[in-house]
């Protein structure tokens, strides 16, 4: 149900290309580090196949016609435009914090809403600068007021430019019907909860929480279970019971979802490599738990520490998480610096894998290092070189 939802099974999970898949997933992590491609790159690929980049992109950020918006859900994320009015919860908390990370000059605030109204879009750096001259998360004065008013929803952020955010107006990008809308935060959340189960096709308490970063908005609520419920109530979705465990598990599932369920197969799997911050993984409890799967993410892990590699993509084959990869590029050629696989069979599935995403960014050839464990080496070379 969840491969389903999250659109890695069939051609009809391909309908709508990018829009349709952020519309299906509910939001598509940003990150800094591109290793490949960046994340929202390479979520897409992972489900459409090998879209062209710029399509990817154009999609995301159209210049002319917006269609979604960056804001903060399970982290950064890409978000369809029409979510914009479900974060006003989050909007409200912001304001009613009175800051984030940094002190908010109101002054800083007023400058930056001023040139916005009087000269349009712009960036932190057209703005003034985004840095105050030290290190990364030394902002200046300007970035932190325009961040400060993205955060309470007073400025979008619905583009960006060479990967810096491009500031506009909420009423020069939001359709009417979209900028007079209000939900109360009980409304907001059953919405999201809806948002969720139709991304996972099913999800428990701790599932509905983890997806859209619900901790600090719930942490003051006496009975959370009880709110959860009322707002999945709210949200159309059907009480089910996940077995499997040491004891059933209570959780909500999407009435879709189930009729797909109850229908049999829906098509051929998608064979290929998940960037780390992929929707399908992000919760690594919950894909220890349906995958049998140990996940973690070494980026920020100093290098002698590290057991897979830096930038580990996870390979999704026949349905199960097959094994992992620590990719590079070096000219036009995709190094797999590290490959882990997790049965003989994995070997075809990491060939195929590979050499898809090295055509997709480019790259003519395909340069295999360390193989865990070693003896899967050599059926891996054999299967690199069928699949030429």
């Amino acid at each position: 149900m969840t491969l389903s939802a999250q659109g890695f099974i069939g051609a009809s999970a391909r309908r709508g290309g990018v829009a349709g898949m952020l519309r299906r997933v509910g939001a598509v992590q940003l990150d800094t580090v591109s290793v490949l491609a960046r994340s929202h790159e390479l979520a897409a690929y992972a489900r459409l196949g090998p879209v062209p980049r710029e399509r990817i992109e154009r999609a995301y950020w159209h210049p002319s016609r917006p269609a979604a918006f960056e804001y903060w859900a399970h982290a950064a994320c890409v978000l369809p435009l029409g979510e914009w009015p479900y974060y006003a919860f989050r909007r409200r908390a912001f304001r009613a914090r009175g800051a984030r990370w940094h002190q908010v000059s109101q002054r800083a605030c007023k400058e930056v809403l001023a040139r916005l109204r009087s000269e349009g879009p712009m960036t932190a750096t057209q703005l003034g600068g985004a840095k105050a001259g030290g290190p990364w998360w030394d902002w200046s004065e300007v970035k932190i007021a325009a961040e400060w008013l993205l955060d309470i929803g007073e400025v979008i952020c619905a583009r960006r430019a060479g990967w810096r955010r491009v500031y506009d107006l909420p009423e020069r990008v939001l359709p009417a019907e979209l900028l007079g809308t209000e939900p109360s935060d009980a409304q907001c959340v059953s919405h999201l909860a809806g948002v969720t189960a139709r991304a996972l096709g099913v999800a428990t308490h701790a599932d509905l929480i983890d997806y859209h970063r619900l901790q600090s908005f719930l942490k003051d609520t006496p009975d959370r279970a009880g709110f959860l419920d009322d707002a999945a109530r709210a949200a159309g979705l059907v009480p089910v019971t996940i077995g499997g465990g040491p004891r059933p598990v209570p959780a909500w599932a999407d009435p879709a979802a189930l009729a797909g369920a109850a229908g049999g197969s829906q098509g051929r799997h998608r064979v290929t490599l998940l960037s780390p911050f992929d929707s399908l993984i992000w919760d690594r409890r919950r894909t220890r738990r349906m995958f049998g799967f140990d996940f973690r993410l070494e980026v920020y892990v100093p290098k002698p520490r590290r057991v897979h590699g830096y930038y580990v993509m996870p390979l999704l084959a026949g349905g199960r998480l097959a094994g992992r990869v620590d990719p590079a590029r070096d000219g036009k050629t995709l190094i797999a610096r590290k490959v882990s696989l997790d049965r003989p069979s994995a070997a075809d599935a990491m060939a195929r894998a590979l050499r898809e995403a090295a055509t997709w960014v480019g790259c003519d050839d395909v340069e295999l290092g360390q193989v865990d464990p070693p003896r899967y080496a050599q059926p891996l070379r054999s299967a690199l070189s069928r699949a030429r």
